[in-house]
């Protein structure tokens, strides 16, 4: 039959906290990632919302269901859907709060969130970590004064994507994936990046798992960035 309009508003309305909620996590996102060309930049915004829109108007849609079927049997039910829609958009917003700047990481409780999913997925594949870390990296070797050896630049070997490193670290660094002409190294938190008998300068950490680490090489033995792949 016609659905009533106080219960099509509501669809509406849900389906519109939903995408607010969407465009919210993608506008931090894209404002803590490396500078990308606007091209890069319009194809992930399409892809984003090509991916997440039928997801929003579906939950409305949802809502919109549950709040009429939920009609029929008084105020006490429809006020029970209605906890139960806040709790469920305000559980995955509280999560991503605590991951922000990286967001896009997050796993639902379900899925162990991103603790557990650390074990399975790669989380920071685009390596967003890194410009907080290039930051921090920064200021220790500033307010240290520490200065390169006379002739060239700090040398840091990366594990992850190395384009957007260099992009975070700027002019005074040089980015290589040979860390035995390193002075530091720059990992993300990775299955595939070695765990480092180093020196740590920097942690990137969210909820309990560490996002970017960097390392200091300098004065020590020359470890493997890499982990070895079973056989």
């Amino acid at each position: 039959g016609k659905i009533p309009p106080r219960h099509a508003a509501a669809a509406a309305l849900a389906a519109r906290a939903l995408a607010e909620v969407e465009a919210l996590c993608d506008a931090a996102g894209a404002a803590a990632a490396p500078p990308r060309s606007p091209a890069a930049l319009a194809g992930d915004a399409l892809l984003l919302r090509l991916l997440g829109s039928p997801f929003a108007a579906a939950g409305g849609v949802a809502f919109g269901w549950l709040y009429a079927r939920a009609g029929a049997y008084g105020k006490y039910a429809t006020a029970a859907v209605c906890v139960a829609f806040i709790g469920g958009v305000a559980l995955p917003v509280i999560e991503m709060a605590r991951l922000h700047p990286y967001q896009y990481t997050s796993f639902n409780a379900f899925a162990g969130g991103v603790k557990k999913a650390q074990h399975n997925f790669m989380l920071d594949y685009w390596g967003l970590a890194f410009k907080q870390a290039a930051d921090e990296l920064r200021s220790r070797l500033t307010a240290s004064a520490d200065h390169p050896p006379k002739g060239r630049r700090w040398i840091v070997a990366i594990c992850g994507p190395q384009a957007a490193a260099q992009v975070v670290l700027g002019p005074e660094f040089e980015t290589t994936f040979n860390e035995k002409q390193a002075d530091f190294a720059m990992a993300v938190g990775a299955y595939y990046c070695e765990y480092l008998k180093a020196p740590i300068m920097v942690d990137i950490e969210r909820d309990g798992v560490v996002f970017a680490r960097v390392y200091d090489l300098r004065g020590g033995p020359t470890p493997k960035l890499l982990t070895e792949p079973p056989p």
